[in-house]
């Protein structure tokens, strides 16, 4: 089922302020624009990604924004999907997202939380058989990857799966590389000189480092590089991380 258009794209004054404010807050600015925005991840992408993991009982997806993977978790999900994110107003776009699957077969099935946390505070101890999070890594500080995959570790039950998309680290001399090192940058002297940070960085959460973090706390990595994204995310690759127990 298709979602309808509400709105345009933000406008460049609408952006500037969101990058004045804090992650929260900015994100709760943008919300009601923000699936017209080139940061939200692709259906495509996410539809490639979720038919990796299959059905599963019981679903989590971090740093869910405006619903996106949620919608289609839903027929994917048997028992309970929850979803998370730290901005009130991505919450309530997703909610409204889900809510026009209400009358749907789908979305009868499992029981559907929306939850407002910081993703470190999430506390559901073996919940979950899979957990997914798109488009969201720059939001994690690379001093704290450690902690956010702990947190999904502790969601996950033995045996189950935390199935994502991200990149290679691109080479060192390439464009992709040099203009994400000059955000990344910029946006630390933005923190530094404004109150409260915005916290959005790039080449975050990439392998292979990803991969090694991962198996020294405790999954199996298997990078899917048999499925394939069009153009212009051919760079993406399939991530499962299945917890040992």
């Amino acid at each position: 089922m298709s979602i309808p258009e509400r709105g345009a794209g933000p406008s460049l004054r609408e952006l500037a302020q969101q990058a004045l404010s804090s992650t929260e807050a900015g994100y709760d600015l943008l919300a009601p624009k923000f699936d017209h925005t080139p940061f939200r991840t692709p259906d495509a992408v996410i539809e490639r990604t979720l038919a990796v993991a299959g059905e599963v009982d019981d679903a989590l997806d971090l740093c869910c924004g405006t619903g996106a993977a949620l919608v289609q978790l839903l027929p994917r999900t048997r028992r309970r999907l929850v979803g998370v994110d730290l901005s009130q107003g991505m919450l309530d776009e997703a909610r409204r997202r889900l809510g026009l699957l209400a009358g749907s077969a789908a979305a009868a099935a499992p029981r559907v939380e929306l939850v407002k946390s910081d993703v470190f505070a999430v506390d559901l101890d073996a919940a979950f058989d899979l957990v997914t999070c798109f488009g969201a890594f720059g939001h994690i500080p690379t001093d704290r990857e450690v902690d956010f995959v702990r947190v999904i570790r502790r969601a996950l039950r033995p045996g189950g799966r935390f199935v994502f998309v991200t990149s290679e680290r691109p080479p060192i001399l390439s464009k992709s590389y040099l203009v994400s090192k000059a955000f990344n940058a910029a946006m630390r002297v933005r923190n530094a000189i404004v109150s409260p940070p915005f916290i959005m960085y790039y080449l975050t959460f990439v392998l292979p480092e990803v991969a090694r973090l991962l198996r020294w706390e405790g999954f199996e990595v298997d990078v899917k590089t048999e499925v394939s994204f069009d153009r212009p995310f051919e760079a993406l690759r399939v991530v499962v991380a299945t917890r040992r127990g």
